[in-house]
């Protein structure tokens, strides 16, 4: 036995050109080659599932944020059941202050002496933009203005098919509701004193 050990001469020249390559020498080029494409593609495919997933979620969440702005624009009609309680016709100027469309499906408020509902017709709306909506309104003429604010609660269907409560405080103290109703209620207080 010998004890000189074998060296590979990495210089050495002696296999001609065009000589076969060992077959452990392509495999390992082929595998490295496609572990580089493998990871290319992933890295391809994984950026752009992640720019997909946060434009979703940026959709989802524009479509999600419901901002209304609500004011009270008019008011017609009467009559009363009840001496010192009008019923009316009116209208409030809704705004879309949110980024997305929503159709206004139902609109309610009540505080003491005052009750505002919707008459039934559905607003779409685009952001930015007001429309009218028409509702009912049943005043006391006792008590109606003595809260300042009269909280509504609306509910709106968004871009995406979701219904959304969105509560927002109409000013009743100053409105064209509380300017328009002051001579029906004084003629009924007037009444009212004379006893009749």
């Amino acid at each position: 036995m010998s004890t000189r050990r074998e060296v590979i001469d990495l210089d050495e020249h002696d296999r001609p050109a065009g000589a076969p390559v060992p077959d452990r020498l392509l495999a390992s080029r082929k595998t490295t080659v496609r572990l580089v494409a493998a990871f290319v593609v992933g890295g391809v495919l994984g950026g752009l599932g992640v720019n997909e997933l946060r434009d979703s979620r940026e959709e989802r969440e524009r479509n999600a944020s419901v901002a209304l702005v609500a004011v009270p624009v008019s008011i017609a009609g009467g009559g009363s059941d009840v001496p010192g309680v009008l019923q009316l016709d009116g209208q409030l100027a809704v705004t879309n202050a949110g980024q997305a469309s929503v159709t206004v499906r139902a609109a309610i408020g009540q505080a003491p002496g005052a009750v505002v509902q919707d008459a039934g017709a559905f607003r779409s709306l685009s952001p930015g933009h007001t429309g009218l909506l028409d509702v009912r309104l049943r005043l006391d003429c006792a008590t109606a203005f003595e809260s300042e604010m009269l909280p509504m609660r609306f509910s709106v269907e968004t871009s995406d098919r979701q219904v959304r409560e969105i509560d927002y405080p109409v000013a009743l103290v100053g409105s064209v509701w509380q300017v328009r109703t002051e001579q029906p209620c004084a003629q009924f207080r007037e009444t009212a004193e004379r006893g009749g």
